[in-house]
């Protein structure tokens, strides 16, 4: 990438104050998103909106609960929650936020409906454990808009640091809990001050009403309108994240590879998620934060098998590849806490029935003993997993591995099981929404997994010591 060294003094001080934003034709109504942190890099996500909020005194969509007997919808742009595009240049400008004077900028680049108005621009040569300011820009030829945020990196992998990461999953539009603002989790999160946050997946639900996402571009509206809610769109500003997909903010319920969600294509659904949030090579990575802690983000949708194939050692929900590039990385590390963040269960354990979509099932029987086995072997590692709609702490009754289910954005969300299905697995049930939060101390060797209600008040919590 190309980058301009030097930022003329009027220029910075335009960029520290938010002057820009005073007669701007183009807007970030969706805000930024900053991913895929690492101890020298860091992605940065824009999307330039002809409007500085959503529209919220549009047309309701029908609750009809048949996809087939969903209106059709000719313009968007007039439905409550839109946030439409707009065309024009987007830029980043960054800097230690200890030293402006090491002020950088990216080359402009141009947005366009082709990628719904979206950019994502990769940073590099970054300094480990240094907090930057983000100062993003959009213009159509006239007065620019701005945007600031912040993050910060990685420590390097023999730096000894406190690490504080927050978990949530299953926060579509309509099971907000705040009707003007959003999920709730997000500030209280934010007031928590986490080096980084992980989204387990679920991030919206094309197969649910009002609107269903039944093509390409209902997909991206609900991506746009929930983006642009308050809470999410100012936590996103200020707070790191890494983004996984599920079934549903990839096509459908329990979806896999070659189905379509009518006119919705899996290889949109594929192509939506990367569009939306920012992201790398691939979709299953891992990142070192620092001498003691290393977490991997994995695929669940991908490479899988279909869900009805009869269980056996080639029926896989991560696939060949990906499996083995999860236990030669794992074995190669040299951190003293180790985090599998997964979309679905491993552990479980699932509903009671009907259920054939994770390890934790029946169907997937045979790749689920291996990677637990696998995973039980080592010492100080541990799985978070999303999907579930309530919170769980839970132990393999066989290998011993144990599993933390961070539970729903909201209490509306909260489904699916009963308090009085505490079995021997369980340590910790609570079929409520909320939040995990997981804290590495350095200094004492320990790592402490907390469940959190909505309002951030903790309901359970449960350290293991190196």
């Amino acid at each position: 990438m190309r980058i301009k060294k030097s930022v003329s003094l009027i220029a910075i001080y335009c960029l520290l104050t938010g002057a820009f934003e005073l007669h701007a034709q183009v807007h970030m109504a969706n805000g930024i998103k900053i991913g895929e942190v690492d101890s020298d890099s860091a992605i940065i996500w824009t999307r330039l909106t002809a409007h500085p909020n959503r529209n919220t005194e549009g047309k309701l969509f029908s609750y009809e609960k048949d996809a087939k007997k969903q209106p059709q919808h000719s313009d968007l742009s007039s439905m409550q929650g839109s946030v439409m595009g707009a065309s024009g240049d987007v830029r980043v400008t960054y800097w230690p936020t200890s030293d402006a004077q090491a002020m950088q900028s990216t080359e402009w680049e141009t947005v366009t409906s082709e990628n719904d108005y979206t950019h994502q621009f990769k940073l590099a040569n970054l300094s480990p454990n240094t907090t930057y300011d983000v100062s993003v820009e959009g213009t159509d030829g006239s007065e620019p808009c701005q945007l600031k945020g912040k993050f910060r990196t990685a420590p390097a992998r023999d730096q000894a640091e406190t690490i504080r990461f927050v978990v949530t999953t299953c926060g579509d539009y309509h099971r907000r809990d705040d009707p003007e603002n959003g999920h709730k989790i997000y500030p209280v999160m934010q007031q928590l001050e986490p080096d980084f946050f992980v989204h387990a997946g679920d991030i919206e639900y094309y197969d649910r009403p009002a609107p269903f996402s039944t093509n390409l571009e209902l997909a991206r509206f609900k991506w746009n309108r929930i983006f642009a809610m308050p809470f999410i769109r100012n936590f996103h500003n200020n707070v790191s994240s890494y983004f996984i997909k599920d079934d549903h903010d990839t096509l459908k319920d329990d979806a896999c590879p070659g189905q379509n969600y009518f006119d919705l294509t899996w290889e949109q659904g594929l192509a939506t998620f990367r569009e939306q949030v920012p992201m790398g090579e691939k979709t299953y990575r891992t990142i070192r934060w620092g001498k003691d802690l290393q977490i991997w983000l994995v695929e669940g949708r991908d490479f899988r098998s279909p869900n009805n194939m009869p269980d056996g050692p080639d029926k896989s929900i991560w696939g060949a590849e990906q499996k083995q590039w999860f236990f030669d990385t794992v074995q190669a590390s040299d951190a003293t806490f180790k985090v599998l963040l997964s979309p679905t269960p491993v552990v479980g354990p699932d509903r009671l029935k009907g259920k054939n979509d994770n390890h934790s099932n029946a169907a997937f029987a045979s790749e689920g003993n291996e990677i637990r086995a696998f995973i039980a072997a080592l010492s100080n590692m541990y799985v978070v997993c999303g999907d579930r709609h309530w919170q769980y702490a839970s132990i393999d009754t066989k290998t011993g591995l144990r599993e933390f289910s961070c539970g729903p954005a909201s209490d509306k969300h909260a489904q699916g099981y009963s308090e009085e299905f505490y079995g021997e697995m369980h340590r910790f049930l609570r079929v409520k929404g909320g939040f995990l939060s997981v804290d590495v101390d350095s200094k004492i060797g320990q790592i402490t997994f907390k469940h959190h209600r909505v309002n951030g008040s903790v309901r359970y919590e449960e350290s293991f010591k190196n």
